[in-house]
């Protein structure tokens, strides 16, 4: 399940998944399915499209309903946390409260609702995973977080983007899934998070390194070799881990 796949990094990876041909459902949550046009355009029987605004909690247990009836009693083998939003925030300018809420409801507050909200299913899954190896043929919570996350690496600020609250909120991302991969390491359910990278998504503009097809197939490359040592951590698209 890949929420915020309606457009950018999120349909990328909803396309990649979809190319194994293994899978038996890729469920693609949008806020609007009845607009989600790309991703009706990819005609393929597996796909399940589900309406989900991660901010609104009543919306994700009505999500959850409709994914527990599609994936049965198998459950659901991976959250991949993708929804997110960059609203700009600087030391530089006005201070409104307003714009930091919503990075951190958005990128921090909902994925960990959603993640409490299906765990149950990820419990299913684990429980009938052929091996007890942290995978993603097993059981896992996937989170595309950022780069700018990164405490350690943050050396340009705010930076001319105004990327302080996205930072801030990603930073918290991290922690939050850090915490949750402890919490669920008796269960052997993997977690772990990535940096797509700079990407020509929306959000990561035109100039941006890398083309949406870049950055998810090396991001399901890395998925793909994700064990127990990756577990809990916090990695590029290339699997080399970032410090926290």
């Amino acid at each position: 399940m890949v929420t915020g796949a309606n457009r950018g990094i999120g349909l990328g990876l909803v396309k990649e998944f979809i190319k194994n041909k293994e899978i038996r459902h890729v469920i693609a949550t949008a806020r609007d399915p009845d607009n989600a046009s790309k991703l009706k355009d990819i005609g393929d029987s597996r796909l399940r499209i589900v309406k989900l605004d991660v901010t609104c909690d009543d919306s994700i247990q009505n999500a959850y309903k409709e994914v527990e009836k599609i994936v049965g009693d198998k459950g659901l083998t991976v959250l991949l946390n993708n929804a997110g939003a960059f609203v700009k925030y600087s030391t530089k300018w006005g201070h409104n409260r307003a714009d930091i809420i919503k990075n951190f409801n958005i990128n921090t507050a909902s994925v960990a609702v959603i993640t409490q909200v299906f765990l149950p299913l990820l419990r299913k899954a684990a429980e009938h995973g052929n091996s007890d190896e942290f995978s993603l043929d097993r059981s896992a919570i996937i989170n595309i977080s950022s780069g700018l996350g990164s405490i350690a690496n943050n050396t340009t600020g705010s930076g001319e983007m105004g990327t302080l609250a996205y930072r801030i909120s990603k930073s918290a991302l991290n922690s939050l899934m850090k915490t949750i991969a402890v919490d669920l390491e008796p269960e052997h359910i993997l977690v772990a998070s990535f940096c797509p990278g700079w990407v020509q998504t929306d959000m990561g503009g035109p100039n941006a390194h890398l083309t949406i097809d870049q950055s998810v197939t090396q991001l399901l490359k890395s998925f793909s070799q994700l064990n127990k040592n990756h577990h809990g951590g916090y990695f590029n698209k290339e699997l080399e881990p970032i410090p926290y």
